[in-house]
């Protein structure tokens, strides 16, 4: 056995930083599973999109594109901005690590709301800034306290739109409000995985806001709305200094062969596909509507979840869930979030979510 003593040199930081989480799967009563832990659609890729993969499967053995060009062109005329003001990469989490390597150096600050994504402090650790979080007012981010917590060692403001997990939402007057006092040295990320859910006018669009503010950048995924959360696709729009940047903390061809071919089928069945986020939308309205006739508080969410606040109750909804089948997102002395799926879904975390609050 190879004595501790003699173990190669690892950096100290890692010991305090825990693994990721992700949703996990549950089987209940006859073998029934219910995942609705971790915001994926419920619907399998479209004809069209499996048959892209289908060909590029039999193009393995080649390198992909290294820069994605096809793809990033297609992006650019669909959100209507130049080619070098996007980067694309392994999902927009990944993305978000190569912009904290980009800006973080010892004594770097990256100011963020809590809760929010429960990645954010684990890449702010890993690429060795120092995480400043700013408590949520009313299940939302508190913009004037996020400000007020920027400082000259500040590298970088991380935004959610809708939060997750609570699905809340900054508005257009309140984003633009904040965006002016940040400073331009700071760089403000809009994190918009969930974008495509949202309904409400007065959120704003980010590449709308990103134009004419050179320290402003916007996150993007396919892992959603799109549907492809297997392949590891999202991208960044911003300005080329910004866009540069993460493209050098790039690892090479992390933007792998099928993923880039499941992007450009997904642009090209955009329709069809939008039509399925409707639809989760309307379930989002549905289960909503039915947690509150059961007594629930349901924070307003334009996501495609629901958040629930159980605080000391939290672990023991989510073994009733798991109990039934139907796996959640616990955060522990917190709350759980909970995915919406397929209506046949939803109705089996209904049952339990009702049964639950007559007891509660």
């Amino acid at each position: 056995m190879v004595s501790e003593s003699k173990s190669p040199y690892l950096r100290s930081v890692l010991e305090s930083i825990p693994p990721y989480k992700p949703g996990r799967k549950v089987v209940g009563p006859e073998g029934r599973s219910v995942k609705l832990s971790s915001n994926e659609s419920p619907y399998g890729p479209l004809p069209s999109v499996r048959e892209a993969v289908a060909r590029a499967a039999a193009e393995l053995n080649r390198y992909p594109d290294p820069g994605a060009e096809e793809l990033t062109s297609r992006l650019a005329r669909r959100l209507n901005v130049p080619e070098e003001h996007l980067a694309l990469g392994a999902g927009s989490v990944g993305m978000l690590q190569q912009l904290l390597e980009a800006v973080g150096e010892p004594g770097a600050e990256v100011v963020y709301a809590w809760r929010s994504f429960e990645a954010y402090p684990l890449l702010a650790g890993l690429a060795g800034v120092t995480p400043v979080q700013v408590p949520l007012k009313d299940e939302a981010h508190d913009l004037d306290a996020m400000a007020d917590a920027v400082t000259p060692a500040t590298r970088m403001v991380i935004v959610c739109n809708p939060n997750n997990p609570t699905g809340t939402t900054v508005r257009e007057d309140e984003l633009t409000a904040f965006l002016d006092r940040i400073p331009d040295s700071v760089l403000v990320i809009l994190d918009e995985a969930y974008l495509e859910y949202v309904r409400d006018p007065r959120v704003p669009d980010g590449v709308d806001l990103y134009r004419d503010r050179p320290n402003v950048a916007v996150l993007r995924t396919f892992s959603k709305a799109y549907g492809l959360a297997a392949v590891r696709l999202g991208y960044l729009v911003g300005h080329p200094p910004v866009v540069d940047a993460v493209r050098k903390t790039l690892v090479p061809f992390a933007v792998n062969h099928i993923a880039q071919a499941a992007g450009i089928a997904s642009l090209d069945a955009e329709d069809e596909l939008m039509e399925r986020v409707a639809a989760t939308v309307a379930e989002r309205d549905r289960v909503r509507d039915a947690l509150v006739a059961s007594g629930w508080t349901v924070p307003p969410t334009e996501a495609n979840f629901v958040w629930l606040r159980l605080d000391g109750d939290t672990l023991d909804f989510a073994a009733a869930c798991a109990e039934a089948g139907v796996s959640v997102r616990p955060f522990a002395g917190e709350g759980a979030r909970v995915s919406l799926g397929t209506p046949e879904e939803n109705d089996a975390f209904l049952a339990v979510a009702t049964s639950y609050a007559e007891r509660r």
